[in-house]
């Protein structure tokens, strides 16, 4: 059986994708209409009772249910790939910046600017809001850019933690929030790794490589 990959295009999963394809693995591909609701669905909700993205389930049946664990999993299962440093502090680092991505920039600031009717019942409110997920996002952003600094990955080799920091580079640039120098160089950098283009292509962004 082969594994099953749900994914919305253009969303986080589109960083599991480029490990997926990273890893040269064959997987079904099943998207994930959020705007029409598929994640409430009950049968994708036997998948994953949290109705969240993405969704990895494993040849064996498993179902992986978040971004993390999933991409920690790739790269443990399929080590001659390196999508995580040789040492166990390496490892940690990579676990540390990838989850500073994901549950900071991402969690903390992405989702109010893109779900901001969630942190507020006030119709009033909204642009407030907004302007706080930018600036959590902006922060998050600096910091990063100073962990890249005189390297090309987050860690100096290619890890899970790009595959994450892509996927925010990706929205920042899609809605003008401005990449801060290093983290700009590593967004580009990101878009020649062949998997990465391979992913764009696939999920519909072909204007980026104009």
């Amino acid at each position: 059986m082969n594994m099953r990959f749900y994914m919305t295009p253009g969303s986080c999963s589109t960083g599991i994708h480029i490990l997926l394809e990273e890893c040269g693995l064959v997987f079904e591909a099943h998207l994930v209409n959020l705007l029409k609701g598929d994640q409430d669905k009950p049968e994708y909700r036997a998948l994953n009772p949290k109705g969240t993205i993405p969704t990895l389930v494993r040849a064996d049946g498993v179902a992986l249910t978040d971004f993390q664990s999933i991409a920690w999993w790739l790269a443990r299962a399929h080590p001659r790939r390196k999508l995580l440093p040789a040492d166990l502090d390496g490892e940690l680092r990579a676990l540390e910046w990838m989850n500073h991505t994901v549950n900071s920039i991402h969690g903390q600031g992405f989702t109010r600017i893109f779900t901001t009717e969630r942190y507020t019942p006030n119709a009033a409110d909204p642009e407030a809001i907004k302007t706080q997920g930018r600036e959590v996002v902006e922060a998050g952003l600096a910091l990063t850019n100073d962990q890249l600094a005189g390297t090309d990955y987050l860690l100096g080799g290619f890890s899970i933690a790009d595959a994450a920091l892509f996927y925010c580079e990706f929205w920042a640039d899609r809605i003008e929030i401005p990449l801060p120098e290093h983290c700009a160089a590593h967004y580009q950098r990101m878009l020649q790794r062949p998997a990465v283009r391979q992913v764009m292509l696939e999920e519909g962004y072909s204007s980026l490589y104009r």
